[in-house]
């Protein structure tokens, strides 16, 4: 039989079963290989004391700190009637805050006996609020000795040693892990090392097995360093080389070469637009002309603020494949978001969107949806279709064999798009909205479609800075619009603190009543349904957080507090993700029409839905989104002459950090700056949306934002390689890592959905 390799051993074997079970149900740490790559956040000096003044509430965090005092108290309790229950309070000290440290009952005699004043250890625990002050509850402890009998360090080097603080749980602390590192560092002698070795000796990096020690047990901060860099560098070039495979396959692929006729739809449609395109339009327009008219497929991604007009730039590239005889079809990711875009197409479009009736039989078929002879049509029209799943069957089985005649030039739909029934008569463009929604998977589905692969446009609002961009749409040239079309209005932006000062939320009603009053509407935005089926997930988190952590507000019950209350006359209406999707379009439509005044809402709103008379909005609890959920919200106000008003109701305190993010959308317009600042509050695994699977980030090193330089370098590096060598047979162990990265982590990055 094989031996199994040193690093793909299982942990049970080396570490025994109940501390692999931990390491896998709570770190997810399978192999020796795993533990390898679970690096130290951070190291302290044994000779310096860390700061407890800024520690985060609710982390499990571990300190370095030194007992101050250590008293036994005596109470009384249900379980100790007669005083004999024990509470050990010990006050431990960093020189820079203080943080107190309580035991109960049986737990007190150890840490009683040795967390003598001036005794100094590590301590884990998870960090809560007691009577205004920070505590930690029974923490884990590890006393740190300078002397221990016959293995005594010198003083000397006990101060100055790094200890490794390992990203921990409260079932298992740092310093257990560090040791069970221990246990396995051998094995790092065996680790294959992914970058070529021109590329390795060229940086004067250190070798792999070398990089691993020195992270994992360093002597100096420059040992720490020279590891940081080396790995930083694996986990960028291993990615940067995935990218460059895929951008180097699709270059080879075949497309139809999609050139706008010269008097066609395209010129038809520009000739009666009521304003002047953007330069920024304009110049993102001949990128995307220019790609299509290439015989290879185009694979862009647009970026553009809120309201910059990406939906213009995507309209105009459709009509360019519908005059060039092929067809173009738009993936939107919800159902609102679809029927949204299919009326704001077919208006802008007027008659070219062959609105009418055949004078008489139908035309022939075939001829890639351009149509003459409707009443009240153009000679230029095309059929604008749009596609969901929701769609009774009747205008069903019409849209399908609108697509599969040709008949439509343009079909607007949600994933009900990609199903195998779905057929196109020449299918030349794919745009796909909102990326971020979509997985790779998704978009080569609708890709599959096209008698050759069509060409690719992926829009985002949500504004991505360029590292991200590289790292995470790096299969994707990019183009950004960064200009806003004129006659859009600012919108202001202030923090409603609603538990400090009550008068201010009233205030909100006010200015939404005002508002309405001068004939406009409003949102008010909530993070919660509030349905039966939501109040089960709710009781379930309330458990979950402590009974005393209040639930998000829901949409059902503030809607209806504001009917009874402070907006009483006004018409309120309410839109949700789980109403039938008829009765969600209907209340869209009654909004758009202006015959609602509010709007109470979940982040279905969030994106593409455009009501240029809707200038405020109220976001509930609006700590509980994140900052490029709260900028994109906001977009859906100040899209018409009249300014935009977005007030951001929180009840959290001043000094917390979600107050910090409510602060930073409130004081910046610019979604880029936002990004950034999104980005370096939220730990780099969240980068490429794992918060949400709650999976491992394979970036256990790289920090997208501080890593510009070394993302930037890599993919040139990469790009060089693949060009030379697009198999990596010369690299096998580039390949190992390759692998590696796509089996186990695919999901993260090639399927960005």
């Amino acid at each position: 039989m094989d031996l199994v390799p040193a690093l793909e051993e299982p942990l049970k074997k080396v570490l025994g079963p109940a501390t692999a079970k931990v390491m896998a149900e709570h770190l997810g740490l399978h192999t020796v290989g795993d533990l390898l790559h679970h690096y130290p956040r951070r190291y302290e000096e044994r000779g310096r004391l860390t700061h407890l003044a800024d520690l985060p509430m609710d982390e499990h965090v571990t300190v370095v700190a030194q007992v101050a005092d250590a008293r036994l108290h005596t109470f009384a309790s249900a379980k100790a009637p007669r005083g004999k229950g024990q509470r050990l309070e010990v006050t431990i000290t960093d020189g820079s805050g203080r943080l107190q440290l309580v035991f109960f009952g049986a737990g007190v005699h150890k840490p009683h006996k040795e967390l003598l004043p001036g005794t100094r250890a590590l301590f884990a625990g998870k960090v809560s609020v007691f009577n205004r002050r920070l505590q930690l509850a029974h923490p884990a402890y590890e006393l740190l000795r300078g002397d221990t009998g016959e293995a005594a360090e010198t003083v000397d080097s006990w101060a100055g040693a790094l200890i490794p603080i390992y990203p921990a749980t409260a079932k298992l602390e740092s310093w257990k892990l560090a040791k069970a590192v221990q246990t396995i560092l051998p094995s790092a002698q065996e680790a294959v090392d992914p970058l070529p070795e021109s590329l390795r000796a060229g940086r004067g990096m250190v070798a792999l097995p070398e990089a691993l020690l020195k992270i994992h047990r360093p002597h100096t901060k420059a040992d720490v360093e020279d590891a940081r860099t080396r790995l930083k560098w694996d986990e960028a070039f291993v990615l940067q080389v995935a990218l460059a495979r895929r951008r180097h396959a699709d270059a080879q692929l075949p497309a139809v070469a999609r050139r706008p006729a010269p008097d066609g739809l395209l010129t038809a449609f520009d000739a009666k637009l009521p304003f002047t395109l953007t330069d920024g339009q304009r110049k993102v327009s001949e990128e995307i002309f220019g790609d299509l008219a290439t015989e290879h497929p185009m694979h862009r991604l647009l970026q553009g603020e809120v309201g910059s007009g990406k939906t213009m730039v995507a309209l105009r590239a459709m009509l360019a494949v519908v005059d060039a005889g092929g067809q173009a079809a738009l993936l939107a990711p919800t159902e609102v978001l679809a029927q949204q875009h299919h009326r704001s197409v077919t208006e802008m479009m007027g008659e070219l969107a062959g609105w009418g009736l055949w004078r008489e039989a139908p035309p022939q078929k075939g001829g890639g949806g351009r149509r003459e002879g409707m009443l009240g049509g153009s000679e230029h029209a095309t059929k604008v279709v749009l596609l969901t799943g929701s769609m009774g069957a009747a205008a069903r089985r019409q849209a399908l064999l609108d697509l599969v005649t040709g008949e439509a030039g343009v079909v607007i739909g949600t994933h009900a798009l990609i199903e195998d029934k779905v057929q196109f008569h020449d299918l030349g463009l794919v745009v796909v909205d909102e990326q971020h929604r979509f997985g790779v998977e998704q978009r080569d589905a609708l890709r599959g479609k096209g008698k050759q692969p069509p060409h690719l446009l992926v829009m985002t609002a949500t504004p991505i800075p360029r590292t991200v961009a590289m790292t995470v749409f790096g299969d994707l040239e990019t183009s950004v619009l960064d200009q806003l079309p004129a006659g859009r209005s600012p919108i202001a932006s202030h923090v409603v603190p609603a538990a400090e000062k009550p008068h201010f939320l009233a205030r909100a009603w006010e200015r939404v009543r005002e508002e309405v009053e001068n004939g406009h509407q409003a949102y008010v935005v909530c993070p919660r349904i509030g349905d039966e089926e939501d109040d089960g997930r709710k009781k379930k988190s309330q458990e979950d957080e402590g009974a005393d952590k209040r639930p998000p507000l829901a949409v059902l019950e503030v809607a209806d507090q504001l009917a009874k209350g402070p907006l009483q006359g006004l018409k309120v209406e309410v839109l949700h993700g789980r109403m039938q999707p008829d009765d969600k379009d209907a209340v869209m439509r009654r909004f758009a029409a202006g015959e609602t005044d509010v709007l109470v809402a979940t982040t279905v709103i969030e994106v593409g839905v455009n009501v240029p008379n809707a200038t405020a909005m109220v976001i509930m609890d609006a700590d509980r989104f994140g900052v490029s959920q709260l900028h994109q919200l906001r977009g859906r106000v100040g899209r018409g002459s009249a300014a935009g008003l977005c007030l951001l109701v929180t009840e959290m305190p001043e000094a917390s950090a979600a107050r910090q993010r409510l602060n930073a959308v409130a004081s910046t317009l610019d979604g880029f700056e936002l990004s950034r600042i999104d980005l370096e509050q939220r730990r780099e695994g969240d980068v490429l949306g794992q918060a949400q699977s709650g999976a491992r980030t394979s970036l256990r090193m790289l920090a997208v934002i501080e890593d510009e330089e070394i993302i930037a370098e890599a993919r040139e590096e990469a790009a060089a390689v693949v060009a030379a060598d697009p198999e990596l047979e010369r690299l096998p162990g580039l390949r190992t890592a390759l692998d590696a990265l796509l089996d186990a982590e695919r999901e993260q990055y090639l399927d960005k959905g």
